[in-house]
């Protein structure tokens, strides 16, 4: 038999008068309760920043992977003729989906955060942006930039890959670090919910000799335990989780003003994803409490 309809049914089912074994409120009773619900609370928003930065960077990579900028250096009287001939150049790349020359206003557009909205652009000398939209395949950077050494000496392709590379690894570091934290949360909570049960065991020494004299086996009094304390770590949980949802709702929306601190929530089908926060505290707790029943019980003898 598997271990889930046994633990379904210990946990649905119960015993009335084991239950009186374990003391129904009280300290263990209220740092379970509070240890659960913190924990969830937390696991909520570990969980929320992992994805969020997994989308994030999904986004920005996208954006980045098949785009390439050609940004052209020249005397004022040449800018418009090596424009033309890079232009030209591109039309013929295999793998170049499209190029065209950013206009003053869309140049202007980008230096502005930077430099405000009234910089004179027509009396400084910036360099010509040529925007490049890449096929599925891509081109031979390594290739388009000899050919451009050769017939445009102003030209320096800038293909994105060294802001691409930090942001996939930086995505996959925090995703990673999301993950431990989560496993952390897990090994938190169960220390906790250990201790709680060890003070709950201890604290009824002498109820325990006493069933034990009238014939109690020790796996009937661990049964009591390990429900009790299972079900305190789900309400606390369920509790955590809808606390940590209802935060992560007040958190502002995705924003192209706000960058990365923005769009920090769930989207879509990962709303469901905190639904087993609970059952896992549950599992832990459940697992848990067991230990640290058997263990204790054995102490006692």
């Amino acid at each position: 038999m598997s271990v889930l309809p046994t633990v379904v049914k210990e946990f649905i089912v119960g015993d009335v008068q084991a239950d009186r074994v374990v003391p129904p409120s009280g300290f263990t009773a209220t740092l379970t309760t509070f240890a659960a619900g913190a924990m969830a609370f937390l696991a909520i928003f570990a969980l929320a920043l992992s994805l969020a930065t997994g989308r994030l960077a999904a986004r920005w990579g996208d954006d980045l992977a098949h785009s390439s900028t050609l940004r052209i250096s020249a005397p004022e009287g040449q800018m418009a003729e090596q424009t033309a001939a890079a232009l030209r150049l591109l039309k013929t790349t295999p793998g170049v989906e499209s190029a065209r020359a950013l206009t003053a206003e869309e140049q202007g557009a980008l230096l502005e955060p930077w430099f405000g909205p009234d910089l004179p652009i027509e009396d400084l000398p910036i360099p010509q942006l040529i925007e490049i939209q890449e096929t599925q395949s891509g081109y031979d950077a390594a290739g388009l930039r000899l050919r451009l050494q050769g017939e445009v000496p102003g030209a320096v392709l800038d293909d994105h890959n060294r802001w691409r590379r930090p942001l996939e690894q930086a995505a996959g570091r925090l995703r990673l670090l999301g993950l431990v934290s989560i496993l952390l949360i897990a090994a938190t909570t169960a220390t906790i919910i250990t201790l709680a049960a060890n003070a709950a065991l201890a604290a009824n020494a002498q109820v325990i000799a006493v069933l034990r004299v009238v014939g109690a086996q020790d796996s009937y009094i661990a049964k009591a335990f390990v429900r009790r304390f299972t079900l305190r770590a789900l309400l606390g949980a369920a509790i955590g989780v809808v606390a940590g949802m209802a935060a992560v709702l007040l958190l502002p929306a995705a924003q192209p003003e706000g960058g990365f601190l923005t769009g920090l929530g769930f989207q879509g089908g990962s709303w469901l994803l905190p639904m087993l926060i609970p059952p896992l505290a549950g599992v832990v707790a459940y697992f848990a409490t067991r230990h640290a029943a058997r263990r204790t019980l054995s102490e006692l003898d």
